[in-house]
């Protein structure tokens, strides 16, 4: 049994583990654009982002309370001349632990963040995935997302 909770400092060495998975992942899909092995944040960083209500993260954890993913949030709002005033949750990353696929760690964060984007007023609940990333994209097409927007790009 797994449970979604907001991640706490605690947290931190298993979420920076998972950060270094999520690295590789794309370091491997696109090593031209990505480093590695590294992670997208330092430990301070986390802990700032940990402290920020406008950056939520969640975590899911076993019966023993041991990270097997996490989910990190930025709240955007949008609106203007151009588009209707709306809010937004962004998943800027969804990472479960390799050694915990396929026990519903990524549809428990899932449900967890639209539950929490609902509670919040939220318009929607949006990410960006990258086409190197096949499993990612079939995985959030399962869950009902679909695509809002694409972005293209020519290497020169």
């Amino acid at each position: 049994m797994v449970h979604v909770r907001r991640a706490a400092g605690r947290d931190i060495p298993a979420i920076m583990a998972l950060l270094l998975q999520v690295n590789m992942v794309h370091h491997n899909g696109r090593p031209d654009l990505f480093k590695g092995p590294t992670t997208k944040y330092t430990e301070d960083e986390l802990r700032a982002i940990l402290a920020d209500e406008a950056t939520p993260v969640f975590v899911c954890a076993d019966e023993e309370d041991r990270v097997l993913g996490h989910g990190f949030c930025v709240f955007q709002h949008a609106g203007g001349q151009l588009m209707e005033a709306h809010d937004t949750l962004y998943i800027d990353d969804i990472c479960v632990d390799e050694a915990a696929r396929g026990r519903g760690v990524g549809r428990a964060l899932y449900q967890h963040i639209l539950d929490f984007a609902r509670v919040a007023g939220c318009y929607n609940v949006t990410l960006n995935v990258w086409t190197c990333n096949p499993g990612a994209i079939k995985f959030y097409e399962k869950l009902g997302m679909t695509p809002y927007r694409v972005g293209m790009e020519a290497i020169l």
